[in-house]
């Protein structure tokens, strides 16, 4: 008997009828011979309407009351779920994160999970019991309370307790078959991928795809757990993700492709510090301030110093919610550094190109620049890694871009258009 962790998202139980739709899913995994844990997210919008419900009554609500909070979706998630699936005439026990043993450390609204001891869903799988787990919540170590891991924390819930019941798979159903080659909201002829490797998902996961999260992935490829992401809504093959080169499905081997596929990203700001005196030690004043305002940096440039007057600009991006909290720590530092002024941009896009081929295939580089140029599009940053090439452009631009350079590298699907079932894309 193999023991399967199913996680389902929002969309998957959005109302009555997706949730008996899953129930009898799970109940089929269970007949098939499996022992079942699987994992939900709060019912279609619930979340979004709690954290607005939150904010009529206070503008800056408090860490640990927001969490009790936004905890509830799950809660009312897991308990229909349990209840959908005993009407199927199969024993299912709901459980909180925190019943559930998802330990984490004490930074509300984001935080990290520290251990896993799941004795309560062990004695329930051994009692032949299918267990429904809150995503997205745990129990803090040292004041336990409740926790949120943030958003898409559902994914690293899933995979966190496949990794503690040595789970055979951890399955992510979401409202797309797998993941694509681009986000088929804009590319309509992405491709749907057979396997990526873990090293791939994760530069797509953090440069902008939606489908599953930076963390879950990290977290999978530290305890090597396969994942298998497929659509709750069809009963198709999904995208394999995991450590081996190659993966075996059935007969079919599936090899790694040279470019993985196009990411792109619409959630950042730039923020430029113009007229920086160029001489060490200023740079890191700056990103020294950034960093104590617990703000988290994506790409960085810095110009070649001036001449005439020995000032540069170092621009850099940053997630959009956190531009204010960046910029009030930067102008604490003015005085101290010296630079003139600030510059804010939050019109911007970030476009990637991923694939652990382009290592070994000269022209990769050339080809993306290339892909843009002929959309029209205008570059203003440059970042690369050995498997990624990661580039800025207004934000009106994106969509025609991701969809120039997709077509460019060969990636468009030659069969039917790619299909969003929920309509979210995750």
């Amino acid at each position: 008997m193999g023991l399967v962790v199913q996680k389902y998202g929002g969309s998957s139980v959005a109302d009555a009828e997706g949730i008996k739709r899953v129930a009898k899913r799970i109940v089929d995994a269970k007949k098939n011979g499996n022992q079942v844990v699987v994992v939900v997210s709060a019912m279609g919008d619930t979340t979004d309407e709690l954290i607005d419900l939150a904010g009529q009554v206070s503008p800056i609500p408090a860490g640990r009351e927001f969490d009790m909070l936004l905890t509830a979706g799950e809660r009312i998630s897991m308990a229909l779920l349990a209840m959908a699936i005993k009407n199927l005439g199969h024993e299912a026990q709901s459980f909180t994160g925190s019943q559930a043993g998802v330990i984490t450390d004490s930074v509300h609204n984001k935080a990290r999970i520290i251990d896993v001891t799941p004795g309560r869903i062990r004695t329930a799988l051994d009692e032949g019991n299918i267990a429904i787990v809150a995503g997205f919540q745990g129990v803090s170590q040292d004041k336990k309370d409740i926790t949120t891991l943030g958003r898409g924390g559902s994914d690293t819930t899933a995979v966190a307790l496949a990794a503690a019941l040595d789970a055979e798979v951890c399955e992510i159903y979401t409202d797309v078959d797998g993941v694509f080659t681009a986000d088929p909201r804009v590319v309509k002829k992405a491709r749907k991928i057979d396997w990526i490797s873990f090293e791939d998902m994760l530069e797509l996961a953090s440069s902008g795809s939606k489908v599953l999260l930076h963390r879950c992935v990290e977290y999978a490829r530290r305890y090597n757990i396969p994942i298998h992401v497929r659509s709750s809504f069809s009963g198709l093959q999904g995208t394999w993700v995991s450590n081996e080169p190659h993966f075996d499905q059935g007969d079919q081997k599936v090899e790694q492709a040279i470019i993985s596929g196009v990411a792109h990203d619409t959630s950042e700001a730039k923020i430029t510090v113009v007229g920086v005196p160029d001489k060490p030690g200023e740079a890191a004043n700056i990103f020294r301030a950034i960093a104590d305002s617990q703000v988290n940096i994506d790409m960085i440039v810095q110009n070649v110093s001036a001449a005439a007057t020995g000032l540069t600009d170092i621009s850099f991006t940053l997630p959009k919610t956190e531009g204010r909290k960046a910029i009030d720590a930067l102008e604490k530092t003015k005085t101290a550094v010296g630079f003139e002024s600030l510059r804010y941009d939050d019109q911007i896009a970030k476009i990637s190109l991923v694939g652990a081929g382009m290592k070994t295939n000269p022209g990769v580089t050339a080809g993306f620049f290339e892909a843009l140029s002929d959309a029209g599009v205008n570059i203003e940053l440059i970042s690369t890694s050995e498997i990624r090439i990661s580039v800025v452009t207004r934000a009106d631009d994106v969509n025609e871009a991701v969809r120039a350079v997709h077509t460019a590298f060969g990636l468009d699907s030659d069969s039917d258009e790619a299909v969003v079932y929920g309509g979210t894309g995750r």
